[in-house]
């Protein structure tokens, strides 16, 4: 729903700017990634709202900013913060307001500033802007799903500057998705009356248990989407029916033997993985995600050998808690994304980690009956070492794309293959099934010689 719209350089007559001023309606259909390029001297404001406070991430162009505050800022872009960043937190302040009512001001507070680079791609002209990030905390009993914004930063200098707010995420409507905005709303100067009127904000009808699904939904489609936390997991269960001799694979155990070691596995990784979500989507700690995401990689080669031959049998539970730990902090990042306050985090970190549980727990349940009757036949060591092998060169090639951060030809296709894996469940079932079929004919045949 939220859009962008090209607009000229800021010193364009005003007649032109009128005219793209009544061209933004017509133009909200756009595609939201072309806001994100920001090829205009409008300012964008994305709106981030939870039941404790609303946050405004403000892209201001500098062009536009500097015929408002001054101070020929525009000369001095990298140094800009560092010289005047008290300065500009009071002039926001002084420009930005909200409440419900205009008797009970919301408290408004700059957390911090930062300067982005771009290039108007039609034009190839280099840009500076101004991101600002402005928290809004209502007054005590008061909500955060409908309040009014009194905004008039640069405009109320410049005349014909625009702002284009949207909203970008709004937890207790399930709006959590950031490459998906609302549709812009304008705030401008109306040149019939030369007023800029406050902006009604009105978030659609949320709640908790809306914000509490959304983040169970969120957690299925991560594993859903997971390829490789999947196989992981997957891999490190293709020999759980088996019992080590003599440093390999001999026999199999009974289903009791095989139901108990799935379920140690299964276990083990869960609570790994939650320690560091909790503590990542906390914040307690920050996790670099290229290194996370090479040593996922690695813990996948680390099952896949394991599968073809044990060099940890028995501590497979061990092993799952471990790198657990670090498929973890890879589940973090998503939640901490947020910005959520306490209460609604703890839910969300709740109901992602059930999300995540009921994914993993259907994909188990829908592959393992078959590998425990494979695990009973002739063929299964087959079935291990394609599915270890598959596994191995799989985590190789993620590895090598995310040490040099360029995708391979293996990579490339594991990707595509994977949204077919559905396949490789009803094969595994079918050739379950003939198995348990040869087998009593098989017993059929003997008896009746």
């Amino acid at each position: 729903m939220f859009n962008t719209v090209s607009q000229q350089d800021s010193r364009q007559s005003n007649s032109w700017r009128l005219f793209i001023l009544a061209g933004l309606i017509l133009l909200c259909g756009l595609k939201p990634s072309a806001v994100y390029a920001h090829q205009s001297p409008t300012t964008l404001i994305f709106l981030d709202a939870n039941p404790k406070q609303v946050n405004l991430e403000i892209h201001m162009p500098l062009t536009q900013l500097e015929l408002a505050f001054g101070n020929n800022i525009t000369q001095i872009p990298t140094t800009l913060i560092q010289k005047f960043g008290p300065q500009l937190k009071e002039y926001l302040k002084a420009h930005i307001h909200a409440y419900e009512t205009r008797t009970n001001p919301w408290g408004v507070e700059v957390s911090s500033f930062r300067m982005d680079e771009g290039t108007y791609a039609e034009y190839n002209i280099n840009y500076w802007e101004l991101v600002a990030n402005v928290t809004l905390t209502p007054a005590p009993g008061e909500s955060t799903r409908k309040f009014t914004l009194d905004y008039d930063v640069i405009m109320h200098q410049v005349i014909t500057h625009v702002a284009l707010l949207s909203i970008r995420r709004d937890w207790e409507s399930g709006r959590i998705d950031t490459n998906v905005t609302s549709q812009a709303m304008v705030i401008a100067r109306n040149t019939s009356n030369n007023i800029i009127y406050p902006l009604q904000v009105n978030l659609e009808d949320g709640s908790w248990f809306k914000g509490f699904t959304t983040m169970v939904n969120l957690g299925i489609l991560h594993i859903k989407e997971g390829t490789d936390h999947l196989l992981f997991l997957l891999t490190l269960l293709l020999p759980a029916a088996l019992i080590a001799v003599g440093g390999r694979w001999a026999k199999t155990g009974s289903v009791r033997y095989s139901l108990l070691r799935i379920l140690k596995i299964v276990t083990s990784f869960t609570i790994g993985h939650s320690i560091t979500l909790i503590i990542g989507a906390l914040g307690l700690i920050h996790f670099p995600s290229r290194p996370i995401e090479v040593l996922i990689a690695v813990s996948i080669l680390v099952s896949a050998i394991h599968a073809l031959k044990p060099i940890f049998p028995g501590k497979e539970m061990y092993i799952a808690a471990g790198f657990g730990l670090i498929h973890g902090m890879a589940f973090a990042a998503t939640l901490a994304n947020l910005y959520l306050d306490g209460s609604s985090m703890a839910l969300s970190i709740f109901g992602f980690n059930l999300g995540i549980e009921l994914m993993q727990l259907f994909v188990i349940v829908i592959t393992m009956p078959w590998l425990i009757i494979l695990s009973r036949t002739k063929i299964y060591p087959y079935v291990r070492i394609i599915g270890a092998i598959f596994a191995g060169v799989a985590a190789i090639a993620w590895i090598l794309e995310r040490v040099s951060g360029t995708p391979n030809v293996i990579s490339t296709f594991v990707t595509q293959a994977s949204t077919q894996a559905q396949w490789v469940i009803v094969f595994l079932a079918v050739l379950a099934f003939l198995s348990l079929l040869f087998k009593k004919q098989f017993a059929y045949n003997r008896l009746s010689n």
